[in-house]
């Protein structure tokens, strides 16, 4: 397949793909002209990264689930992303349960109201929290 097939049937764009094969996530078997040639196997590939990307993984966290055998997927690093997920999940809801509230709320002025207070509190922590410790922590 060449990189424009690739690029229409992954919805990946081309200048992504190039990215992922400088980065060593996905290779070319050759080229056709100035098209990249890519096996069909590049697709579950491409689908794997995606999955990866939309949970939240690092390329660099991605990348080591690629081994010359093939894909090594970590449980323990998917265990630590999901309950990582969990808090994320269980932080916007609350945010979004603060601005509805805030939205309707009868006080006159929303900082006098308590839970748009609070609500400012969880957003000022999330601001300064520290990046992923999914990295720290290879499970193996």
């Amino acid at each position: 397949m060449d990189i424009t097939e690739v690029a229409k049937v992954s919805g990946f764009p081309a200048s992504t793909l190039r990215f992922y094969e400088e980065k060593g996530l996905i290779q070319s078997t050759g080229r056709v002209g100035l098209r990249r040639l890519f096996n069909s196997d590049v697709l579950e590939r491409l689908a794997l990264i995606g999955l990866g990307r939309g949970a939240g993984f690092s390329l660099d966290e991605i990348s080591e689930m690629f081994t010359p055998e093939g894909p090594e997927i970590n449980r323990a690093l998917l265990l630590a992303k999901a309950d990582e997920l969990d808090r994320k999940i269980k932080e916007l809801t609350a945010m979004r349960n603060g601005l509805r509230h805030a939205a309707v709320c009868n006080a006159p002025n929303h900082f006098e109201c308590p839970k748009f207070l609070r609500l400012l509190r969880v957003a000022g922590k999330n601001r300064f929290r520290q990046p992923s410790k999914l990295k720290e922590n290879k499970f193996k």
